[in-house]
């Protein structure tokens, strides 16, 4: 903590403050402060680079102690163009609808006795992720134009990146709430933060299985994780092959860092011996470390290339690699494509790459996953790509929220009831009124039955 930092505890009593006020505040107002943050963002470019050089020369110190990947350098480092791509994103969420006060039903429970669900903001949400500073401003974006409070909490990898666009966006939102986004540093921040069940709404890991199970195991709070993404490339016997491999490729090697990358690529034994040799040629040019299973192994050596591909080792099968790294598996059936996956996968995103419906149809169905594509590179799942301005991450769980969560996802509701003078007794009894439990399209307008 640095020296007359506030402690955690009155960080998160300030959020809490904040989030009753800011649940209040117009879009118009919200929107116009992620604008400001946007511009803030391109004129201090220069400063967010060299705080970033900072962070990233350290960080290959550890890379040549062998302490870090080469892949976890790349996702912690900035330059011009991702700064820019940075405050593209603040304006795209921006301009995403307004999620609060929407009306998500109406219901006529009686004449002039008409119930609402209105869509609210969460609260305070806090986040614990990984060395990407982006995800920071991605993430203070989204809860602003949701009205919540939000608690970041960055790696230590990062800490001069985070902090510089930290204070860019307090600054540029000083027209919001006071303390409406807290930084904490220190690890042991996040155990007391983990024990302020009362003042934290929900909490979002972003990082290893084990470390959401941390999380889980040591708070009451609401957890929303975000875990490995171990991603599949199913090429099906009725792919068109061509069209496979560009995107079995693109799946692995446009950005190997990210969660959404494949780590496994299953091939139908039916076209395996036409697919394989030129699919793996392509990777090995692209310094792909290949490992696969006997079939694959033995058809990369009949082929009578260059290409090495290692024994795969069942952890394999599981592994998010995080870089030029994929297992490849020969597999006799759909069947048993869906079975691998089911088994081995992360729920994060899988895909098949097939000309027939059908078969997409029954993969896509029964697939245990937060997105399933149909010929299309699991690269896509993103929630920028999918429309959603950003994402806080990609939930691999099922409740609430699943798959890129945005602002629906930092969302809950509340029940409005517009009534004039009814009285419960008049519902039961020996004679009750019905209730007519009639849907019907309408906005919650405050108090609009007394003025009618």
């Amino acid at each position: 903590m640095r020296e007359s930092e506030p402690s955690t505890e009155t960080k998160v009593e300030a959020a809490e403050a904040a989030a009753l006020d800011l649940a209040n505040v117009s879009d118009d107002d919200r929107s116009a402060a992620l604008r400001a943050v946007a511009d803030a963002i391109e004129d201090a470019a220069d400063e967010i680079l060299d705080a970033n050089e900072t962070d990233v020369a350290a960080a290959e110190e550890k890379l040549a102690a062998g302490d870090y990947t080469q892949s976890f350098v790349d996702r912690l480092t900035l330059d011009a163009a991702k700064v820019e791509s940075i405050a593209e994103m603040v304006r795209s969420v921006a301009d995403q609808r307004d999620p609060l006060g929407e009306t998500l039903e109406a219901r006529r429970l009686d004449e002039a006795l008409e119930l609402y669900k209105v869509g609210v903001p969460i609260g305070v949400v806090a986040t614990v992720f990984e060395s990407r500073p982006d995800a920071l401003v991605q993430i203070a974006a989204l809860a602003l134009k949701s009205g919540n409070a939000v608690i970041l909490k960055g790696g230590s990898e990062a800490t001069h990146s985070n902090r510089v666009l930290y204070e860019l966006i307090r600054d540029a939102t000083d027209e919001m709430p006071d303390g409406w986004a807290q930084l904490i540093e220190a690890r042991e921040d996040v155990d007391t933060l983990l024990g302020m069940d009362e003042s934290v709404d929900l909490v979002m890991p972003r990082g290893s299985s084990a470390f959401v199970q941390y999380v889980q195991d040591n708070t009451k709070i609401p957890v929303l994780g975000h875990t490995e993404g171990v991603c599949h490339v199913y090429v099906d016997r009725d792919a068109d092959l061509d069209t496979a491999a560009d995107v079995a490729l693109d799946a692995k090697v446009q950005y190997p860092a990210v969660c959404n990358a494949v780590e496994t690529l299953l091939v139908h034994a039916s076209v395996a011996d036409e697919f394989l040799p030129d699919v793996l040629a392509r990777y090995d040019d692209a310094g792909v470390e290949l490992r696969g299973d006997d079939r694959t192994r033995e058809i990369a050596a009949d082929a009578d290339t260059d290409v090495d591909v290692a024994p795969a080792r069942e952890a394999d099968w599981t592994q998010e690699y995080g870089d030029l790294v994929l297992a490849v598996k020969v597999v006799d059936s759909l069947d048993d494509a869906v079975a691998h996956v089911n088994a081995n996968g992360s729920k994060h995103t899988e895909s098949i790459l097939t000309d027939d419906a059908d078969r997409a149809g029954d993969f896509m169905r029964r697939v245990d996953a937060a997105s399933v594509f149909h010929n299309a590179s699991t690269r896509f799942a993103d929630g920028y790509r999918y429309g959603l301005g950003a994402e806080v991450g990609i939930s691999t769980g099922k409740i609430h929220a699943r798959g890129p969560v945005g602002l629906d996802g930092l969302t809950t509701y509340k029940y409005y009831l517009e009534g004039d003078g009814q009285l419960v007794a008049s519902y039961a009894g020996e004679n009750p009124k019905p209730f007519l439990h009639e849907e019907f399209d309408g906005e919650w307008v405050p108090g609009h039955l007394s003025d009618s």
